[in-house]
């Protein structure tokens, strides 16, 4: 899958497996300021149009 640049952000195309599972993969120089993980868990949650993508707080 291969990414392109518009300006500042990274565009992203959204793909899904063979379950029907949608993904969208998130650049590793993000991953990697974020200080998250492999197997981390996230939340997501949709704010009118948009998604929000957090760490999951227990």
């Amino acid at each position: 899958m291969g990414a392109r640049k518009a300006g500042e952000q990274e565009v992203r195309n959204i793909t899904s497996n063979s379950s029907g599972t949608y993904q969208i993969s998130i650049p590793k120089q993000l991953i990697a300021q974020l200080q998250w993980r492999q197997g981390q868990k996230v939340t997501i949650t949709r704010v009118g149009d948009r998604l929000m993508i957090e760490d999951w707080k227990d």
